[in-house]
């Protein structure tokens, strides 16, 4: 019966019903754009990063990861690379050998990484095969190629199958340099990165530091991400006596990128919720003050005040409910849409690649973030009902049928 009378009373003004329904909808895609479009820019750049350099896991030297020296280098035989390699879940492992230098062109000096890389190994752990944006990527022919980006191309004043010149020291701390031809240019989106570091094949720097073994890092790329604890563990097994670290230990700024995704959908959220309860709260007493006399004289004719009270509670909460859907439905739709489309932020690219953030979004949401939401919209509309159903009960019978 009270649930019969709740649910008339809302048809009762079309209009403000589809107001109040209209606002929760609009609040709840709001939240869901809002908040997957930054869980998308977040994992864009953490994506980004283990993609484009870092990997999943990296291994050093203990004392590499305090100071970065040259001498800080280990040997890893080729059965170990291959046993690493095989652990389920990796799909492939890369050495590097990591040489700070000055790469100097006949118009421009710049110092930078040297990252000496084995081209074929690379392809499995990073994409900047992918990112080469002129020339071509490292082949088995020619002598000393080298990979620029094209801002430091651009700084360096040198294009394609221009000469450069890397200048470092050997392990007997004596200078010395090499000559290296531009065979391609690469993008990665990250400015800071870019500027800052080169690639060469590891087998030309290594012969130039007169080491052909010397390694400073591996770096994994997982196909099965979820397996990370458990390669890490393995992988520490296979190598005791080096550091292991994933990356978020490599990174932090990964790490404190991926806990600010929680941050910011429980700013977001409270945002929106406190505008969804003081809209509810208000239409509510509206319609409350509205149907003064009606009230009064349902509680002259004998309704008491709990059954006054919940019937304003089941009015609001039918119409959170008949508005969650649909802001739910048009949330989701607006995701999927976005996720494979992506949204294009050109105009804001080069501030974007200063944080080493692509200028294409893909917002994503996990499909239990909708339940949640769900469950929070009904909380608050059932929250923001309690004042107007207080208001209700005050009402004096007497008073009530006299005012109006």
């Amino acid at each position: 019966m009270l649930t019969t009378i709740a649910w008339r009373n809302i048809w009762r003004s079309r209009t403000r019903s589809f107001v109040v329904i209209g606002a929760i909808v609009l609040g709840i895609w709001a939240l869901v754009f809002m908040i997957s479009f930054t869980v998308g820019m977040v994992q864009s750049y953490v994506d980004d990063a283990i993609a484009t350099s870092i990997g999943h896991l990296q291994v050093h030297q203990d004392s590499f990861r305090e100071e970065a020296k040259l001498a800080y280098y280990f040997d890893i035989d080729p059965t170990t690379l291959e046993e690493l390699a095989a652990l389920e879940g990796v799909k492939g492992v890369a050495p590097r050998t990591l040489v700070n230098a000055m790469v100097g062109s006949t118009r421009n000096t710049r110092g930078v990484q040297i990252r000496g890389i084995d081209p074929a190994a690379e392809r499995l752990v990073t994409e900047l095969d992918q990112r080469i944006v002129a020339g071509e990527y490292f082949s088995e022919e020619g002598r000393n190629p080298i990979l620029l980006s094209s801002a430091l191309a651009a700084k360096l004043k040198v294009k394609v199958r221009s000469k450069v010149v890397l200048t470092f020291q050997d392990l007997n701390h004596e200078i010395t340099a090499g000559a290296f031809r531009v065979v391609g240019l690469f993008d990665t989106g990250n400015k800071p990165f870019d500027e800052g570091n080169i690639f060469v094949r590891r087998t030309d720097i290594n012969r130039l530091l007169g080491e052909d073994a010397m390694t400073h890092e591996l770096s994994f790329f997982l196909d099965t991400p979820q397996r990370l604890v458990e390669v890490e563990a393995e992988t520490k097994a296979i190598l005791p006596n080096l550091l292991v670290e994933d990356y978020r230990e490599v990174a932090p700024d990964l790490q404190l990128y991926e806990g600010q995704i929680q941050t910011s959908a429980t700013i977001f959220m409270t945002i929106i919720m406190l505008a969804l309860l003081f809209g509810i709260v208000n239409t509510m007493l509206m319609a409350v003050l509205e149907r003064y006399r009606e009230l009064g004289m349902l509680m002259a004719v004998g309704m008491n005040k709990g059954r006054v009270f919940g019937m304003i509670v089941l009015e609001t909460f039918f119409l959170a409910l008949l508005a969650i859907i649909p802001g739910l439905l048009l949330g989701w739709g607006t995701v999927a849409i976005l996720a494979k489309k992506g949204i294009d932020l050109s105009a804001f690219g080069n501030g974007l690649s200063q944080f080493g953030m692509s200028h294409i979004v893909y917002p994503q949401l996990q499909s239990g973030f909708y339940v949640q939401l769900a469950i929070i919209v009904a909380l608050t509309a059932l929250l923001g009902a309690l004042y107007p159903a207080w208001r209700a009960i005050r009402l004096r019978p007497v008073e009530a049928i006299r005012k109006i």
